[in-house]
Protein backbone atom coordinates (compact mmCIF):
# COMPACT_ATOMS: atom_id res chain seq x y z
CA UNK A 1 0.00 0.00 0.00
CA UNK A 2 1.51 3.46 -0.92
CA UNK A 3 2.06 5.52 1.98
CA UNK A 4 -0.36 8.50 2.18
CA UNK A 5 -0.01 12.44 1.73
CA UNK A 6 0.31 13.05 5.59
CA UNK A 7 2.52 9.84 6.32
CA UNK A 8 5.54 11.40 3.91
CA UNK A 9 4.80 14.51 5.20
CA UNK A 10 5.36 13.69 8.83
CA UNK A 11 8.63 11.94 7.29
CA UNK A 12 10.00 14.78 5.33
CA UNK A 13 9.42 16.61 7.98
CA UNK A 14 11.08 14.46 10.36
CA UNK A 15 13.82 14.26 8.37
CA UNK A 16 15.03 18.07 7.78
CA UNK A 17 17.27 19.41 10.17
CA UNK A 18 15.19 20.47 13.33
CA UNK A 19 12.46 18.52 12.62
CA UNK A 20 11.97 16.89 15.88
CA UNK A 21 11.20 20.45 16.89
CA UNK A 22 8.96 21.46 14.06
CA UNK A 23 7.02 18.24 14.83
CA UNK A 24 6.41 19.24 18.69
CA UNK A 25 5.74 22.73 17.75
CA UNK A 26 3.05 21.44 15.05
CA UNK A 27 1.65 18.92 17.51
CA UNK A 28 1.24 21.93 19.79
CA UNK A 29 0.04 24.16 17.61
CA UNK A 30 -2.97 20.92 16.53
CA UNK A 31 -3.86 20.19 20.14
CA UNK A 32 -4.27 24.40 20.66
CA UNK A 33 -6.47 24.69 17.51
CA UNK A 34 -8.40 21.43 18.95
CA UNK A 35 -9.14 22.96 22.26
CA UNK A 36 -10.51 25.70 20.46
CA UNK A 37 -13.01 24.12 19.12
CA UNK A 38 -14.00 21.94 21.77
CA UNK A 39 -14.35 25.63 23.02
CA UNK A 40 -16.32 26.96 20.34
CA UNK A 41 -18.36 23.85 19.91
CA UNK A 42 -19.01 23.98 24.12
CA UNK A 43 -19.90 27.81 23.67
CA UNK A 44 -22.73 27.06 20.28
CA UNK A 45 -23.65 24.41 22.64
CA UNK A 46 -24.31 26.82 25.64
CA UNK A 47 -25.59 29.49 23.40
CA UNK A 48 -28.08 26.89 21.63
CA UNK A 49 -29.15 25.63 25.23
CA UNK A 50 -29.93 29.22 26.43
CA UNK A 51 -32.30 29.66 23.26
CA UNK A 52 -33.86 26.64 24.72
CA UNK A 53 -34.31 27.78 28.41
CA UNK A 54 -37.82 29.56 28.99
CA UNK A 55 -40.07 29.68 32.49
CA UNK A 56 -41.06 26.17 32.28
CA UNK A 57 -37.57 24.81 32.08
CA UNK A 58 -35.49 27.23 34.13
CA UNK A 59 -35.61 30.13 36.51
CA UNK A 60 -36.61 32.91 33.97
CA UNK A 61 -39.70 34.99 34.44
CA UNK A 62 -42.65 34.39 32.23
CA UNK A 63 -42.52 38.01 31.18
CA UNK A 64 -39.33 37.03 29.27
CA UNK A 65 -40.78 34.31 26.98
CA UNK A 66 -42.18 36.93 24.63
CA UNK A 67 -45.36 35.49 22.42
CA UNK A 68 -43.79 32.13 21.80
CA UNK A 69 -45.44 31.61 25.15
CA UNK A 70 -44.54 27.55 26.02
CA UNK A 71 -47.38 25.70 27.26
CA UNK A 72 -48.86 25.95 30.46
CA UNK A 73 -46.69 24.19 33.16
CA UNK A 74 -48.77 20.97 34.55
CA UNK A 75 -49.33 20.29 38.11
CA UNK A 76 -46.81 18.61 40.64
CA UNK A 77 -50.16 16.60 41.08
CA UNK A 78 -50.68 13.44 39.81
CA UNK A 79 -53.93 12.73 37.53
CA UNK A 80 -56.62 12.04 39.95
CA UNK A 81 -59.23 10.29 37.56
CA UNK A 82 -61.61 13.35 38.29
CA UNK A 83 -63.38 15.70 36.67
CA UNK A 84 -62.64 19.14 36.26
CA UNK A 85 -64.16 22.15 37.98
CA UNK A 86 -65.84 21.80 41.29
CA UNK A 87 -66.39 18.64 43.02
CA UNK A 88 -69.56 17.46 44.25
CA UNK A 89 -70.09 18.93 47.72
CA UNK A 90 -68.31 21.91 47.53
CA UNK A 91 -69.75 24.52 48.91
CA UNK A 92 -69.22 26.78 45.78
CA UNK A 93 -69.71 30.89 45.61
CA UNK A 94 -72.97 31.60 44.43
CA UNK A 95 -74.72 34.60 44.61
CA UNK A 96 -77.44 33.30 47.35
CA UNK A 97 -80.71 35.68 48.17
CA UNK A 98 -81.16 37.26 51.31
CA UNK A 99 -84.02 37.52 53.42
CA UNK A 100 -83.78 41.45 54.59
CA UNK A 101 -83.47 43.04 51.20
CA UNK A 102 -82.94 46.89 51.66
CA UNK A 103 -85.33 47.97 49.35
CA UNK A 104 -88.77 46.42 47.82
CA UNK A 105 -90.42 47.53 44.58
CA UNK A 106 -93.20 45.97 43.82
CA UNK A 107 -95.05 45.66 40.24
CA UNK A 108 -98.49 45.15 39.49
CA UNK A 109 -99.67 43.36 36.13
CA UNK A 110 -102.25 47.00 34.24
CA UNK A 111 -104.58 44.62 32.20
CA UNK A 112 -106.03 40.68 31.76
CA UNK A 113 -103.78 39.15 29.42
CA UNK A 114 -106.79 37.18 28.28
CA UNK A 115 -109.71 39.51 28.29
CA UNK A 116 -108.24 43.27 28.48
CA UNK A 117 -109.80 43.73 32.17
CA UNK A 118 -108.23 46.21 34.38
CA UNK A 119 -106.18 44.65 37.33
CA UNK A 120 -104.86 46.21 40.86
CA UNK A 121 -102.97 45.28 43.78
CA UNK A 122 -106.29 44.20 45.50
CA UNK A 123 -106.80 41.69 43.12
CA UNK A 124 -103.38 39.94 44.19
CA UNK A 125 -102.77 35.98 44.56
CA UNK A 126 -98.94 35.31 44.64
CA UNK A 127 -95.74 37.11 43.53
CA UNK A 128 -92.33 35.82 42.14
CA UNK A 129 -88.72 37.71 43.67
CA UNK A 130 -86.04 38.51 42.33
CA UNK A 131 -83.30 40.35 43.75
CA UNK A 132 -80.35 42.60 42.65
CA UNK A 133 -77.16 43.23 44.44
CA UNK A 134 -75.59 46.52 43.45
CA UNK A 135 -73.33 49.24 44.86
CA UNK A 136 -75.17 52.47 46.49
CA UNK A 137 -74.51 55.63 44.95
CA UNK A 138 -71.28 57.69 46.17
CA UNK A 139 -72.44 59.70 49.02
CA UNK A 140 -70.79 63.24 50.14
CA UNK A 141 -68.41 63.33 52.36
CA UNK A 142 -69.14 63.09 55.87
CA UNK A 143 -67.35 66.58 57.44
CA UNK A 144 -67.22 65.66 61.94
CA UNK A 145 -66.15 69.27 63.70
CA UNK A 146 -64.55 68.53 67.11
CA UNK A 147 -64.73 71.25 69.87
CA UNK A 148 -62.34 70.95 72.29
CA UNK A 149 -64.08 73.56 75.13
CA UNK A 150 -62.63 75.01 77.50
CA UNK A 151 -63.81 75.23 81.24
CA UNK A 152 -62.93 78.22 84.13
CA UNK A 153 -62.66 76.82 87.06
CA UNK A 154 -64.79 78.65 89.96
CA UNK A 155 -63.04 77.83 93.17
CA UNK A 156 -58.96 79.06 91.60
CA UNK A 157 -60.17 80.70 88.38
CA UNK A 158 -57.66 77.91 85.68
CA UNK A 159 -59.17 77.76 82.60
CA UNK A 160 -59.01 74.15 81.22
CA UNK A 161 -59.57 72.78 77.83
CA UNK A 162 -60.81 69.25 76.76
CA UNK A 163 -58.29 67.24 74.72
CA UNK A 164 -58.61 66.40 71.35
CA UNK A 165 -59.63 62.71 70.26
CA UNK A 166 -56.72 60.75 69.30
CA UNK A 167 -55.75 60.95 65.33
CA UNK A 168 -57.27 64.13 65.08
CA UNK A 169 -54.22 66.79 65.00
CA UNK A 170 -54.90 69.21 62.75
CA UNK A 171 -57.06 72.37 62.08
CA UNK A 172 -58.65 70.55 58.66
CA UNK A 173 -57.70 66.62 57.56
CA UNK A 174 -58.83 63.57 56.25
CA UNK A 175 -60.43 60.69 58.58
CA UNK A 176 -58.77 56.93 58.83
CA UNK A 177 -61.51 55.52 56.57
CA UNK A 178 -60.14 57.71 54.00
CA UNK A 179 -56.55 57.02 54.62
CA UNK A 180 -56.94 53.55 55.10
CA UNK A 181 -58.83 52.92 51.08
CA UNK A 182 -55.57 55.28 49.86
CA UNK A 183 -53.43 52.29 51.28
CA UNK A 184 -55.32 49.78 50.21
CA UNK A 185 -55.16 50.97 46.81
CA UNK A 186 -51.32 52.02 46.38
CA UNK A 187 -49.84 49.46 48.38
CA UNK A 188 -52.74 46.23 47.70
CA UNK A 189 -53.88 47.18 44.29
CA UNK A 190 -50.67 48.69 43.40
CA UNK A 191 -52.31 51.91 41.84
CA UNK A 192 -49.95 54.64 41.11
CA UNK A 193 -50.20 57.97 43.14
CA UNK A 194 -51.84 59.71 40.01
CA UNK A 195 -53.82 57.08 38.89
CA UNK A 196 -55.29 56.86 42.76
CA UNK A 197 -55.76 60.83 43.24
CA UNK A 198 -58.05 60.45 39.71
CA UNK A 199 -59.95 57.75 41.29
CA UNK A 200 -60.47 59.19 44.54
CA UNK A 201 -61.80 62.53 42.82
CA UNK A 202 -64.08 60.41 40.13
CA UNK A 203 -65.82 58.33 42.76
CA UNK A 204 -65.76 59.78 46.30
CA UNK A 205 -65.31 63.79 45.22
CA UNK A 206 -61.80 63.33 47.77
CA UNK A 207 -59.34 65.53 45.53
CA UNK A 208 -56.20 64.16 46.60
CA UNK A 209 -52.40 65.74 46.14
CA UNK A 210 -50.00 63.16 45.29
CA UNK A 211 -47.78 64.90 48.50
CA UNK A 212 -50.65 64.16 50.23
CA UNK A 213 -50.48 60.38 49.40
CA UNK A 214 -46.73 60.13 50.15
CA UNK A 215 -47.28 61.34 53.52
CA UNK A 216 -50.40 59.31 54.54
CA UNK A 217 -47.82 56.12 53.49
CA UNK A 218 -44.94 57.77 55.58
CA UNK A 219 -47.68 57.86 58.74
CA UNK A 220 -48.94 54.58 58.11
CA UNK A 221 -45.51 52.93 57.87
CA UNK A 222 -44.37 54.65 61.17
CA UNK A 223 -47.50 53.44 62.58
CA UNK A 224 -46.82 49.73 61.85
CA UNK A 225 -43.77 49.47 62.11
CA UNK A 226 -43.61 47.75 65.64
CA UNK A 227 -46.58 44.96 63.93
CA UNK A 228 -43.70 44.75 61.01
CA UNK A 229 -40.98 43.80 63.89
CA UNK A 230 -43.20 41.43 65.71
CA UNK A 231 -43.85 39.45 62.55
CA UNK A 232 -40.38 39.24 61.82
CA UNK A 233 -39.39 37.77 65.35
CA UNK A 234 -42.58 35.47 64.97
CA UNK A 235 -41.43 33.65 61.45
CA UNK A 236 -37.48 33.94 62.96
CA UNK A 237 -38.68 31.41 65.11
CA UNK A 238 -41.23 29.37 63.79
CA UNK A 239 -40.75 25.96 63.18
CA UNK A 240 -41.05 26.14 59.16
CA UNK A 241 -40.37 29.20 57.67
CA UNK A 242 -39.87 29.90 53.77
CA UNK A 243 -36.86 32.82 52.56
CA UNK A 244 -36.37 34.08 48.87
CA UNK A 245 -34.82 37.74 47.75
CA UNK A 246 -35.31 39.54 44.11
CA UNK A 247 -33.61 43.07 43.04
CA UNK A 248 -35.51 46.11 43.78
CA UNK A 249 -34.46 49.18 41.97
CA UNK A 250 -34.43 52.05 44.49
CA UNK A 251 -33.52 55.68 43.31
CA UNK A 252 -32.16 54.06 39.84
CA UNK A 253 -29.89 51.59 41.63
CA UNK A 254 -30.59 47.92 42.02
CA UNK A 255 -30.52 46.87 45.85
CA UNK A 256 -32.43 43.71 47.33
CA UNK A 257 -35.80 42.88 48.89
CA UNK A 258 -36.11 40.00 51.20
CA UNK A 259 -39.03 38.01 51.56
CA UNK A 260 -39.42 35.76 54.38
CA UNK A 261 -42.79 33.64 55.53
CA UNK A 262 -45.09 31.15 56.88
CA UNK A 263 -48.30 30.15 55.99
CA UNK A 264 -49.99 32.82 58.63
CA UNK A 265 -47.38 35.90 58.33
CA UNK A 266 -45.33 37.57 55.86
CA UNK A 267 -42.24 39.92 56.32
CA UNK A 268 -40.49 42.12 53.79
CA UNK A 269 -37.37 44.13 53.94
CA UNK A 270 -35.09 46.40 51.66
CA UNK A 271 -31.40 46.00 51.94
CA UNK A 272 -28.63 47.24 49.80
CA UNK A 273 -26.43 44.07 50.01
CA UNK A 274 -28.54 40.36 48.46
CA UNK A 275 -26.35 38.71 51.53
CA UNK A 276 -28.42 40.29 54.26
CA UNK A 277 -30.19 37.75 55.85
CA UNK A 278 -32.35 37.71 58.64
CA UNK A 279 -31.00 37.03 61.90
CA UNK A 280 -31.48 35.17 64.67
CA UNK A 281 -33.52 32.79 62.70
CA UNK A 282 -34.05 29.05 64.07
CA UNK A 283 -35.85 25.72 62.91
CA UNK A 284 -36.57 25.14 59.04
CA UNK A 285 -35.46 27.11 56.36
CA UNK A 286 -36.98 26.19 52.96
CA UNK A 287 -35.02 27.91 49.73
CA UNK A 288 -33.90 27.55 46.27
CA UNK A 289 -30.04 26.70 47.21
CA UNK A 290 -29.15 30.22 47.12
CA UNK A 291 -25.69 29.19 49.00
CA UNK A 292 -25.57 32.16 51.73
CA UNK A 293 -28.60 30.29 53.09
CA UNK A 294 -26.45 27.76 54.64
CA UNK A 295 -24.26 30.40 56.34
CA UNK A 296 -27.05 30.58 59.23
CA UNK A 297 -26.27 29.43 61.91
CA UNK A 298 -28.46 26.41 63.74
CA UNK A 299 -31.06 25.81 61.18
CA UNK A 300 -32.09 23.01 59.04
CA UNK A 301 -32.49 23.36 55.40
CA UNK A 302 -35.06 22.18 52.93
CA UNK A 303 -34.58 23.38 48.80
CA UNK A 304 -37.49 23.98 46.52
CA UNK A 305 -37.96 20.70 44.19
CA UNK A 306 -40.07 23.33 41.78
CA UNK A 307 -36.64 24.20 40.33
CA UNK A 308 -35.44 21.01 40.35
CA UNK A 309 -37.95 19.84 37.98
CA UNK A 310 -36.96 22.99 36.06
CA UNK A 311 -33.74 22.65 35.63
CA UNK A 312 -34.58 18.39 35.33
CA UNK A 313 -36.91 19.35 32.11
CA UNK A 314 -34.25 21.51 30.69
CA UNK A 315 -31.72 18.30 30.80
CA UNK A 316 -34.61 16.27 29.28
CA UNK A 317 -35.81 19.05 26.57
CA UNK A 318 -32.38 20.47 25.60
CA UNK A 319 -29.34 17.69 26.39
CA UNK A 320 -31.63 14.76 26.51
CA UNK A 321 -30.08 12.69 29.57
CA UNK A 322 -32.43 9.92 30.24
CA UNK A 323 -31.58 9.88 34.54
CA UNK A 324 -32.89 13.42 34.28
CA UNK A 325 -35.95 11.92 32.91
CA UNK A 326 -36.12 9.49 35.76
CA UNK A 327 -35.48 11.97 38.47
CA UNK A 328 -38.07 14.17 37.57
CA UNK A 329 -40.63 11.39 37.43
CA UNK A 330 -39.18 10.06 40.90
CA UNK A 331 -39.79 13.86 42.82
CA UNK A 332 -43.34 13.89 41.06
CA UNK A 333 -44.29 10.49 42.51
CA UNK A 334 -43.14 11.42 45.75
CA UNK A 335 -44.46 14.48 45.63
CA UNK A 336 -48.29 12.91 44.93
CA UNK A 337 -47.78 10.53 47.78
CA UNK A 338 -46.91 13.42 50.24
CA UNK A 339 -50.05 15.08 49.03
CA UNK A 340 -52.68 12.09 49.90
CA UNK A 341 -50.91 11.53 53.14
CA UNK A 342 -51.31 14.87 54.05
CA UNK A 343 -54.89 14.73 52.96
CA UNK A 344 -55.63 12.11 55.27
CA UNK A 345 -53.48 13.63 57.89
CA UNK A 346 -51.27 10.54 58.41
CA UNK A 347 -47.35 10.47 58.31
CA UNK A 348 -45.81 8.64 54.99
CA UNK A 349 -44.89 5.36 55.39
CA UNK A 350 -41.35 4.49 56.56
CA UNK A 351 -41.41 1.47 54.21
CA UNK A 352 -42.35 3.89 51.29
CA UNK A 353 -40.09 6.79 52.21
CA UNK A 354 -37.18 3.81 52.50
CA UNK A 355 -38.32 2.66 49.03
CA UNK A 356 -38.10 6.62 47.57
CA UNK A 357 -34.81 7.17 48.98
CA UNK A 358 -33.07 4.04 47.11
CA UNK A 359 -34.78 5.02 43.72
CA UNK A 360 -33.55 8.49 44.19
CA UNK A 361 -29.74 6.91 45.28
CA UNK A 362 -30.07 4.78 41.81
CA UNK A 363 -30.99 7.76 39.51
CA UNK A 364 -28.44 9.76 41.13
CA UNK A 365 -25.47 6.50 40.74
CA UNK A 366 -27.19 6.32 37.13
CA UNK A 367 -26.79 10.18 36.39
CA UNK A 368 -22.94 9.91 37.27
CA UNK A 369 -22.18 6.49 35.28
CA UNK A 370 -23.38 8.82 32.11
CA UNK A 371 -21.24 11.64 33.19
CA UNK A 372 -18.18 9.73 33.53
CA UNK A 373 -18.53 8.50 30.28
CA UNK A 374 -19.08 11.94 28.30
CA UNK A 375 -15.57 13.25 26.52
CA UNK A 376 -13.77 16.24 29.10
CA UNK A 377 -15.37 19.36 28.19
CA UNK A 378 -11.39 20.65 27.80
CA UNK A 379 -8.37 18.14 26.60
CA UNK A 380 -5.74 16.69 28.94
CA UNK A 381 -2.43 18.66 28.06
CA UNK A 382 -4.70 22.08 28.22
CA UNK A 383 -6.09 20.83 31.76
CA UNK A 384 -2.35 20.23 32.95
CA UNK A 385 -2.32 24.16 32.34
CA UNK A 386 -5.14 25.83 33.94
CA UNK A 387 -5.44 26.39 37.41
CA UNK A 388 -9.39 25.90 39.48
CA UNK A 389 -11.78 23.19 38.98
CA UNK A 390 -12.09 21.82 35.46
CA UNK A 391 -15.58 22.68 34.30
CA UNK A 392 -18.78 21.00 34.51
CA UNK A 393 -21.71 20.17 32.26
CA UNK A 394 -24.74 21.31 33.70
CA UNK A 395 -26.30 18.14 34.32
CA UNK A 396 -23.81 16.95 36.76
CA UNK A 397 -23.47 19.80 38.64
CA UNK A 398 -26.95 19.22 39.29
CA UNK A 399 -26.37 15.86 40.11
CA UNK A 400 -23.78 16.71 42.30
CA UNK A 401 -26.01 19.21 44.05
CA UNK A 402 -28.92 16.71 44.40
CA UNK A 403 -26.34 14.03 45.45
CA UNK A 404 -24.88 15.88 48.55
CA UNK A 405 -27.53 18.07 49.54
CA UNK A 406 -29.98 14.70 49.78
CA UNK A 407 -31.33 15.13 52.74
CA UNK A 408 -32.30 18.91 51.89
CA UNK A 409 -34.02 17.61 49.07
CA UNK A 410 -35.97 14.83 50.28
CA UNK A 411 -36.98 16.54 54.05
CA UNK A 412 -40.41 16.90 52.71
CA UNK A 413 -40.64 13.06 53.19
CA UNK A 414 -39.89 12.52 56.69
CA UNK A 415 -41.13 16.06 57.92
CA UNK A 416 -44.84 16.88 56.95
CA UNK A 417 -44.25 20.36 57.99
CA UNK A 418 -41.64 21.09 55.30
CA UNK A 419 -43.67 21.50 51.47
CA UNK A 420 -42.53 20.53 48.25
CA UNK A 421 -41.27 23.71 46.99
CA UNK A 422 -40.47 27.01 47.80
CA UNK A 423 -43.73 29.03 46.39
CA UNK A 424 -45.19 30.15 48.78
CA UNK A 425 -41.58 32.73 49.33
CA UNK A 426 -42.18 33.20 45.52
CA UNK A 427 -46.05 34.03 45.87
CA UNK A 428 -45.21 36.65 48.27
CA UNK A 429 -42.60 38.34 46.03
CA UNK A 430 -44.45 38.21 42.72
CA UNK A 431 -46.34 41.42 43.98
CA UNK A 432 -43.77 42.81 44.47
CA UNK A 433 -41.98 42.79 41.17
CA UNK A 434 -45.49 43.64 39.74
CA UNK A 435 -45.57 46.95 41.71
CA UNK A 436 -42.23 47.70 40.36
CA UNK A 437 -43.20 46.52 37.05
CA UNK A 438 -46.21 49.07 37.14
CA UNK A 439 -43.95 52.16 38.48
CA UNK A 440 -40.75 51.80 37.38
CA UNK A 441 -39.41 51.52 41.25
CA UNK A 442 -38.80 53.63 44.06
CA UNK A 443 -37.38 57.24 43.97
CA UNK A 444 -35.98 56.99 47.02
CA UNK A 445 -34.93 54.62 49.78
CA UNK A 446 -37.04 55.57 52.58
CA UNK A 447 -40.23 55.44 50.07
CA UNK A 448 -39.01 51.58 49.46
CA UNK A 449 -38.80 50.59 53.12
CA UNK A 450 -42.66 52.33 53.97
CA UNK A 451 -44.10 49.91 51.12
CA UNK A 452 -42.29 46.86 52.48
CA UNK A 453 -43.69 47.66 56.16
CA UNK A 454 -47.17 48.19 54.67
CA UNK A 455 -47.16 45.53 52.29
CA UNK A 456 -45.99 43.26 55.33
CA UNK A 457 -49.33 44.42 57.14
CA UNK A 458 -50.88 43.86 54.59
CA UNK A 459 -50.50 40.00 53.16
CA UNK A 460 -50.32 38.96 56.98
CA UNK A 461 -53.94 40.43 57.01
CA UNK A 462 -54.64 38.37 53.93
CA UNK A 463 -53.30 35.55 55.22
CA UNK A 464 -54.90 35.93 58.89
CA UNK A 465 -58.51 36.07 57.25
CA UNK A 466 -58.71 40.18 58.26
CA UNK A 467 -60.77 42.77 56.68
CA UNK A 468 -57.72 44.35 54.74
CA UNK A 469 -59.67 48.13 55.50
CA UNK A 470 -59.96 47.66 59.06
CA UNK A 471 -56.57 45.95 59.83
CA UNK A 472 -55.69 49.74 58.50
CA UNK A 473 -57.61 51.42 60.81
CA UNK A 474 -57.13 48.92 64.40
CA UNK A 475 -54.36 49.44 66.83
CA UNK A 476 -51.13 47.97 66.00
CA UNK A 477 -51.05 46.31 69.67
CA UNK A 478 -54.26 44.70 69.09
CA UNK A 479 -53.20 43.29 65.83
CA UNK A 480 -50.16 41.74 67.15
CA UNK A 481 -52.28 40.14 69.87
CA UNK A 482 -54.55 38.78 67.38
CA UNK A 483 -52.04 37.19 65.61
CA UNK A 484 -52.40 33.07 64.73
CA UNK A 485 -49.46 31.19 64.59
CA UNK A 486 -50.57 27.40 63.48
Amino acid sequence: MAPSDDAISRDNTTAAPGGEAITAALQAENALLRWEITALMARIAELERRLGLNSSNSGKPPSSDGLNKPARVSSLREPSGKKTGGQKGHPGETLCRTATPDVTIDHYPHACTTCGGALTATMVTDHVARQVFDIPEPQPLIVTEHRAHGCRCVACGTQTRAAFPEGVAAPVQYGKRIGAIVLYLLHYQLLPEKRLAELMAHLFGVNLATATVARISQDCAQRFQCFADAVRERIATAPVKHMDETGFRIGGKTQWLHVASTIWLTFYRVSPRRGSLLAHVTGIVVHDHWKPYYTLNGVLHALCNAHHLRELKALVEIEKEDWARRMQLLLRRACHATNLARERSVPLKPGLIRLLERRYDAVIAQGFVFHDAQPALIPTEVKARRRGRPPRRVGHNLLLRLSTRKQDVLRFLVDPLVPFTNNLAERDGRMMKLRQKISGGFRSEDGAKNFSVIRSLLSTARKQGWDVLKALTTEPNRLIADLRLV
